[in-house]
């Protein structure tokens, strides 16, 4: 007697069914990154015990971005330092060289540390601070206002600047003499006698490609702002911290507020952009 065979329904390829169920499968999702919320979001509570107050000057990126470099890294880049988005400088008309205080988020995971809130622009409100005019739009005029460099007997050198080579605010002048005669001493006492008459002027000192026993000195002799990259920094270094420094006294000058600046040297500074 024959087998019987049962009766066969239609084929089916357990192989086929694989394949359809791999067509269906979602796409997996590691490896993708939400999108950062807006600078207009409210924070959740775990954002917000994440912030801190920050300070630094604004350095911009060409893509439109910028940074907080800090005044304790004198304005290095750190990895530390704050991230300013786009839209927010784009917001307040925000310049490269502002000193600004804000509340900044703290580094997570992938991303560093982020700024989430301008509390003021050099003192003011960041509201109040898209009214200032640029530097471009100001008038240039003639010294009118006499600085005086002389602090008492001691030293003689600034006695003698006042008589003979006067400077006024607004001027530009130019110490030119062979090396080892002093101009570093003199560049001192200029600084202390503007320090010790006129405290209300910001004093900045820049030195670029200076020796770093140099650049102590400085700092322990002057009581301003001095800003350095000394001679074992590269080319970049020197050419971005004299553009900063620039782009700083030109915001305070917006401000209206006097600013002296005192480089050494304008010859290296020559040297680092003829390299650049």
């Amino acid at each position: 007697m024959g087998k019987k065979r049962k009766p066969r329904g239609p084929k089916t390829s357990p192989r086929g069914t694989q394949n359809r169920g791999r067509r269906r499968r979602r796409p997996s999702d590691q490896g993708v990154r939400p999108a950062p919320a807006s600078d207009n979001e409210p924070l959740e509570n775990g954002e917000a015990e994440s912030m801190q107050e920050g300070c630094g000057m604004l350095e911009m990126h060409p893509n439109g971005y910028g940074f907080l470099r800090s005044p304790a890294n004198n304005y290095d880049r750190v990895r530390s330092d704050p991230f300013v988005p786009g839209t927010m400088i784009e917001k307040y008309r925000l310049r490269e060289g502002v000193m600004i205080r804000g509340m900044v988020q703290r580094a997570r995971k992938q991303q560093g540390p982020r700024l989430r809130e301008i509390l003021d622009v050099d003192g003011l409100a960041p509201d109040a601070y898209a009214d200032v005019k640029s530097f471009d739009e100001l008038t240039a005029i003639n010294p009118e206002k006499w600085l005086r460099l002389e602090t008492g007997p001691e030293p003689i050198s600034t006695r003698v600047m006042d008589l003979v080579t006067p400077l006024g605010r607004g001027q530009r002048a130019l110490i030119v003499a062979p090396p080892r005669t002093g101009k570093t001493m003199l560049m001192q006492q200029i600084a202390r006698g503007v320090s010790t008459n006129y405290p209300e002027i910001h004093l900045i000192v820049l030195l670029i490609d200076e020796r770093p026993e140099e650049v102590t000195d400085m700092r322990r002799n002057v009581n301003g702002e001095v800003i350095a990259s000394s001679l074992d920094q590269d080319v970049e270094s020197h050419v971005r911290i004299s553009q900063l420094v620039i782009e700083r006294c030109r915001r305070l000058a917006e401000m209206g507020k006097d600013v002296f600046l005192l480089m050494d040297s304008i010859t290296r500074l020559a040297r680092a952009f003829n390299k650049w």
